[in-house]
């Protein structure tokens, strides 16, 4: 299944800015593989805004609807008043492989539990209103063996049918290719065995 994602990367994440009763809400948001990608995001934030009151988060480190890899701190806030209202956003938003942390300044006025609850969901979804996306292909991996003459032909072929390059072996008796497939497509090579002459050996599915 193929699903919408952040075009946007932990280098140069997406950010909008929510102020509520003169405290600051900066949010960050990008595109994620792991938990652990997550934590590079809320470091980065830290970095940026040390002196900030709190530096809360929520991701979805997979598909969306996918409760298997999901995460939220609310980082001395109130219990449940910044990372839970944070992650309810995202998981509305059909979308997969998502980050959002949200930098907080204190303003000076007390927001109250539901204030903040909203002050921090608002962000998010400020973020998601102009938030660039692309489309994530699931893949599975393929192995094709070729002739060194046979490579080029039968990288711009891969190309043309969604098929991505993942690692390469220059050997003796040719070119291995590590092959990114959609899982959605049949791993259908006949109209590429045919171009190459009939020379073309698929290995497997790992």
């Amino acid at each position: 299944m193929r699903y919408p994602i952040p075009a946007a990367c932990i280098e140069t994440p997406h950010i909008a800015i929510h102020e509520v009763q003169k405290s600051q809400f900066i949010g960050w948001c990008a595109a994620i593989e792991t938990a652990a990608d997550t934590a590079r995001l809320i470091a980065d934030a830290q970095t940026r805004y040390p002196d900030a009151s709190h530096h809360c988060s929520a991701f979805i480190a997979g598909a969306p609807g996918d409760d298997q890899a999901i995460g939220f701190s609310d980082d001395g806030e109130p219990g449940g008043t910044a990372g839970r209202p944070m992650y309810q956003v995202l998981a509305g938003s059909g979308l997969g492989h998502i980050a959002c942390v949200v930098t907080r300044y204190f303003g000076g006025t007390k927001l109250g539990t539901g204030g903040l609850a909203r002050a921090y969901a608002q962000t998010v979804s400020q973020l998601l209103v102009d938030l660039p996306q692309r489309t994530h292909i699931p893949r599975r991996n393929l192995t094709l063996d070729v002739r060194f003459a046979d490579e080029q032909p039968t990288r711009e072929w891969l190309a043309q049918h969604e098929g991505t390059i993942r690692a390469v072996d220059y050997h003796e008796a040719g070119v291995t290719l590590q092959v990114g497939w959609p899982t959605d497509a049949t791993a259908d090579f006949e109209a590429l065995d045919a171009r190459l002459g009939g020379r073309l050996s698929q290995a497997p599915d790992i």
